[in-house]
């Protein structure tokens, strides 16, 4: 029937046929294939739901579920720094913890997260501190020679220095009165050596000790001069020590003198430019990636000026002399705005809302003291911009509000900052910018990271009792420091000391990077014997339960971070499962899964780049913290390049080993004297360890020359005090037994006799030496006769003793 179809197709008449034919078969197979369905699908129970990330919102000092405004798009601003002096540990910590937890959500969460960040470059410590350096600076300058009048001046400053700063901390009882300062100094500088005095004074004035240092630097300084100028050494260079020395002294006075001829605005920018480079310096020594977009308030100025006109048209604002202040009982009153949202309880803490306004703020005028300035009028020595109210410089706190909102518009997912800054600062900031836009949240999620303490002690810029960055990392490393940081909770106090450093940091760090290269040289050897085509399946017990212990540690980490970003339980987890991989390599059969062991170190090392603590960005399918490679490097791996030549050394040294080994002959302890030191002498600066295992071959590893020589060295130390432990064991017992001889020295037949017993003791003795009478002639009792016999017997047997030892002595000495 097909065939006499096909024919009749093929006849020109019937061509129009061929489409219904073809919709027959289509229907044919329609039917067949109804005729034998899928069987139904459900979908999957989920076992264990992934975890939701929360975060821990100072909004509501609670762990709040993160939702962002726009889908994955997360807007973050981050408070940057003031400019004015050089980058501390107490930076390291904020912009570090912040550089972790943006990594998290970018690198981790895979959030698209745009970042920005300012610098403050209009502040009163930058005007206060460029004016400072400008006039000190200026008198340097103009001083040519050591001189009366310059002693005189110094003198004065210092009188004055110690009148308004150092007697804030001193007891009533002991401030020198006006003309006795230097009379009395000697005193004090005394007392400043007893630290319960010190203390007294810290808790009067809490810069007590940096105003007595700086104060007597400058008194030594004038008795050197003094002493300088006597003798005729009136060079600039002694003038100039002077200056230098008195530099915090003298810049007070100067500032009260000329502070108000300073309006050159060039003199603060480059203050504050000279130390904004410094600090992006040292972010990237300390590996923190820059910021999407990065403003600064001298470029905002013109916008800030029409932010607080809208601020004041809102009704929340007002003008008093040429400065705006924005009216916190309006603002708190109204619909919908509350004010100190943050820290509502620190609403009525003058110290703080003053500290806020800064050193140079106008103190009069304002409706109510939390009233904080929009913008000051300037007063001369300061920089000015125009305005309505006349020429002024913006507030501190407007500053965040307005490049914010130029740059997110009415609101955002994040904003952050040091703990410190949650009141005034960021209160003020969420007040005046929901005022401007009149809406009620402004920040959806505010996160403060957590003080800073050095061996306890809080640290802080104004108290000069900060370590700088370049300083710290003079002693540790960047990831060292990173690890410190991690090791604690982002949003907690985090106590800095040399015993974290040097106890639970560094063993963090040796337990990942011995754990890294154990596994890249077992992959290398495993590389170059190539598969095992044995037959036998490498996949079972031991591999199944590695495999679900980096399952369930991959989730416990998701967890740790979904738990407001956990560091120190996450990085314990990567710990865990490194201890577990630990112990399945050390299984004495041998069969190691090498994918396997490749899986957990490539996702360990991932986990460890993505917190930023590599060394370099890294590849993909890298293992390890990845490598820094300079341009003239290229994308050479030194390990591929090295690594067969160094397999070959390693098994020139396996087979002389072998050999020695089996040969017995304590002649060839001379080969094996040979391979120890090719392992610890020849190869460590080359940075190449070998690994001695049971089966006789060396584990090839390459770690860096100075791990390398400081482990030698460690186990060096630990050998050398074991053999001196076991040497002085052995001479206490030489001299131990050398005082038991020379008991013996004396013959046991002249124990009774003078002079080892008092003349006229005794009165006669038998042939041995042994007593008979006492010193009166009267015979001995039975028991004195008998305790003397048992004393004697023993004094025979140590006189022995000593004359065999002594007899050996002799014989050595021949």
């Amino acid at each position: 029937m097909l065939l006499t179809l096909r024919l009749v197709l093929r006849h020109p008449r019937n061509l129009s046929a061929k489409s219904s034919v073809h919709t027959l078969r289509l229907s044919t197979r329609r039917n067949a294939t109804m005729a034998v369905q899928q069987p139904p699908w459900s979908l999957p129970n989920q076992k264990s739901p992934e975890p939701t990330l929360k975060v821990y919102n100072s909004l509501t000092r609670t762990k709040t579920e993160f939702v962002p405004i726009s889908g994955r798009h997360v807007k973050w601003y981050n408070c940057g720094p003031t400019v004015y002096d050089a980058s501390h540990m107490g930076h390291a910590r904020n912009y570090v913890t912040q550089d972790v937890l943006r990594r998290i959500m970018t690198d981790y969460f895979g959030y698209e997260v745009h970042f920005v960040m300012n610098i403050t470059d209009i502040d009163d410590k930058i005007i206060i501190g460029a004016r400072h350096k400008h006039l000190v600076s200026t008198l340097r300058s103009q001083t040519t020679a050591l001189t009366q009048a310059l002693i005189d001046q110094v003198s004065a400053a210092w009188t004055s220095y110690v009148q308004s700063k150092v007697n804030k901390g001193l007891p009533e009882s002991e401030r020198p009165s006006s003309s006795s300062e230097r009379a009395q100094w000697p005193r004090l500088a005394e007392h400043f050596h007893d630290k319960e005095w010190r203390q007294q004074g810290l808790q009067k004035d809490e810069k007590f000790e940096m105003h007595f240092k700086a104060a007597n630097a400058t008194y030594d300084a004038v008795l050197t001069a003094e002493e300088q100028l006597k003798r005729g050494q009136t060079g600039s260079e002694n003038a100039h020590a002077l200056i230098d020395l008195a530099k915090d002294v003298l810049a007070l006075a100067l500032d009260k003198q000329f502070g108000s001829t300073v309006s050159d605005h060039t003199i603060f920018r480059s203050l504050a430019a000279y130390w904004e480079d410094a600090f992006f310096k040292d972010m990237r020594r300390l590996r923190v990636r820059e910021p999407d977009t990065l403003t600064r308030v001298t470029e905002y100025v013109p916008d800030i000026v029409t932010f607080v006109e809208g601020i004041v048209t809102n009704g929340y604002g007002y003008e008093v002399d040429g400065s705006v202040y924005f009216d916190t009982r309006t603002f708190d009153k109204a619909d919908n705005h509350s004010y100190a949202k943050l820290e509502p309880w620190s609403k009525g803490n003058r110290e703080l809302l003053e500290e806020g306004e800064g050193a140079l703020a106008a103190t009069t005028g304002r409706r109510s003291p939390a009233d904080f300035a929009l913008w000051k009028a300037s007063k001369p020595g300061e920089p000015s911009w125009p305005s309505p109210w006349g020429p002024g410089r913006p507030g501190w706190h407007i500053e965040c509000s307005v490049m914010a909102s130029a740059i997110f518009g009415d609101g955002m997912d994040i904003h952050s900052g040091g703990i410190d800054l949650a009141f005034p600062h960021h209160d003020n900031e969420l007040a005046q910018s929901e005022a401007y836009h009149e809406c009620s949240s402004w920040v959806n999620y505010f996160i403060h990271t957590g003080h800073l303490h050095i061996e306890g002690l809080k640290m802080s810029k104004s108290l000069k009792n900060f370590i700088t960055i370049d300083e710290i990392l003079q002693k540790y490393t960047a990831r060292q420091l990173r690890l410190a940081f991690l090791t604690q909770l982002w949003n907690a106090k985090v106590d800095f000391s040399e015993s974290l450093m040097t106890g639970e940091v560094r063993g963090i760090e040796i337990t990942f990077n011995n754990f890294f290269t154990t596994i890249k040289a077992l992959v290398s050897q495993a590389e170059a014997e190539g598969p095992k085509l044995d037959g036998k399946n490498r996949f079972g017990q031991a591999e199944r339960e590695l495999t679900d212990s980096l399952h369930a540690s991959q989730d416990a980490f998701r967890a740790a971070l979904c738990d407001s970003f956990n560091t120190p339980e996450a990085i314990n987890v990567l710990r865990d499962v490194v201890s577990k991989t630990n112990v399945y390599i050390k299984t004495p059969n041998g069969n190691l899964e090498i994918g396997l062991i490749q899986r957990v170190a490539r996702w360990v090392g991932d986990m460890l780049r993505m917190f930023g603590l590599g060394e370099g960005e890294g590849e993909s399918q890298e293992i390890g913290w990845g490598q820094e490679r300079g341009a003239s490097k290229g994308s050479i791996n030194p390990e591929e390049v090295l690594m067969p030549y160094l397999r070959t050394l390693s098994s020139f040294r396996d087979g002389v080993r072998k050999l020695a080994i089996a040969k017995g002959d304590s002649a060839l302890k001379d080969i094996l004297t040979l391979s120890d030191k090719l392992r610890d002498v020849d190869l460590v600066p080359l940075g190449v360890a070998l690994d001695d295992q049971e089966d006789g071959k060396a584990l090839v590893k390459l770690v860096s020359p100075e791990e390398l020589v400081k482990a030698r060295e460690e186990k060096r130390a630990l050998v050398e005090a074991k053999a001196a432990r076991k040497a002085a064991t052995v001479e206490a017992e030489r001299q131990k037994r050398l005082a038991v001889l020379e008991q013996g020295r004396i013959s046991p037949s002249e124990l009774y006799r003078p002079p080892n017993v008092a003349q006229g003791q005794y009165g006669s003795w038998d042939d041995d030496g042994l007593p008979l009478t006492d010193g009166d002639g009267k015979e001995l009792s039975k028991s004195a006769r008998k305790k003397h016999q048992k004393e004697w017997t023993l004094q025979k047997k140590r006189h022995d003793d000593f004359l065999e030892w002594q007899k050996q002595q002799q014989q050595g000495e021949q």
